[in-house]
């Protein structure tokens, strides 16, 4: 009995009965846990599958070729942190080659291409990526890479994929996207012809708020080869242990998100409605700019939503006030978690360059959970009474 599902399967099946669903040895519905850092070889000129765990493992063996199947790729590499995923793909970048990057990226991208690349004499140029005349512009004859995240952090900016794709190969640029909001539940980038998508696997792939993790999948075969060279060289690996995790979460994965979704839908068209409220940032609502392009590159608007209030102030005393959200940094998970991306997500970016991508002393982000939509919003409710008290 064979354990391949061809691609013709759903998602959501594909994410349970795939090569690694059950251990070839035993039959175990779960794939081993190999800790060994170290592996014997035969002989000296009979070298086995893995040597060094750094190099390979099996269990990120089994969590890298299952992942790559979902993307629809050729090859995925784990990575400790989402952040070492993304700045171990910027690194196929070399000294003297310009990035064009999405100017309302994620804080630790922002700090990495700000503070790391330019001292690697790599330059960057900051765009509005829902322009595509601006990222035109930008392109210089050392553009070697487009970085988009769409939606964005945290003002779920829209950036239109298959346009930004066909310019850069126009100009023979690599293309890179950070899937984290969407996963390939909801976004296939490899599909729109995207080169690397990225993704902070500690978010809804996992989705438990237990496990740090990063991943990068590609689909074209020399760009693997190049990507796994940098992997074995910078060694931020993700342990066995934390391959696991991310393995089981991803069997849930599917159902989560939708479940999550159905809940922002609900929630973002409630907060809309809420005098307290001057904006809501949720690409599932059709008064949103890139409501059009999101339906028509993706399976849907995903579970995060950032909405303004009047200032700091009254930040604070909403934030003191609810009580099933988790006030912290992170989002993805099965508890719904509420964020301030000013001294959270965004805190390296400076208050200026804050200021000029709509991240201001007001904004909150919340990542959206299993709980009961009903009573999120009536905790909300309760919360924003305190806001004319």
């Amino acid at each position: 009995m064979t354990h391949d599902i061809s691609n013709e399967f759903s998602i959501q099946t594909r994410l349970l009965h795939h090569k690694h669903k059950t251990d070839p040895s035993s039959g175990a519905v779960s794939v081993a846990i190999q800790p060994a850092s170290t592996f014997h070889q035969e002989g000296l000129d009979d070298f086995g599958e893995f040597d060094y765990a750094r190099s390979g493992n099996p269990t990120r063996q089994a969590l890298e070729e299952t992942f790559a199947e979902l993307e629809n790729g050729t090859a995925a590499y784990a990575f400790a942190s989402g952040m070492a995923a993304i700045s171990t793909t910027f690194m196929l970048l070399s000294a003297g080659d310009h990035l064009v990057i999405t100017d309302d990226v994620y804080g630790g991208t922002f700090r990495f291409t700000t503070e790391v690349l330019t001292r690697l004499g790599i330059e960057h140029t900051f765009v509005d990526m829902t322009n595509v005349d601006e990222v035109k512009n930008a392109i210089r004859p050392n553009t070697k890479m487009i970085h988009m995240e769409t939606p964005s952090n945290p003002t779920m900016k829209i950036t239109p994929i298959r346009e930004l794709v066909s310019l850069a190969k126009e100009h023979n640029c690599l293309t890179v996207l950070d899937n984290t909001f969407m996963t390939p539940v909801l976004q296939r980038p490899l599909d729109l012809g995207v080169d690397v998508v990225v993704h902070s696997a500690t978010k809804f792939i996992g989705g438990h708020s237990d496990v740090v993790a990063g991943l990068a999948v590609v689909k074209d075969p020399e760009l693997a080869s190049r990507l796994k060279f940098l992997q074995n060289s910078f060694g931020a690996i993700l342990g066995p242990n934390d391959c696991w995790l991310i393995l089981r979460g991803m069997k849930t994965l599917h159902t989560r998100m939708e479940a999550s979704m159905k809940s922002a839908e609900m929630i973002a068209q409630w907060l809309t409605e809420q005098s307290a409220v001057k904006y809501v940032y949720y690409p599932g609502l059709k008064g949103h700019p890139g409501y059009e392009i999101n339906e028509s590159q993706s399976d849907g608007p995903g579970a995060v939503l950032s909405f303004e209030l009047a200032d700091r102030e009254a930040v604070k005393k909403v934030v003191d006030a609810v009580e099933i959200p988790v006030f912290a940094v992170s989002l993805g998970a099965v508890e719904s978690i509420l964020s301030y991306p000013a001294k959270m997500s965004h805190a390296a970016m400076p208050p200026d360059e804050r200021a000029k991508r709509g991240i201001t002393d007001g904004l909150l982000r919340l990542s959206v959970g299993l709980e009961k939509p009903e009573d999120l919003i009536s905790d909300f409710k309760r919360a924003f009474e305190t806001l004319v008290e």
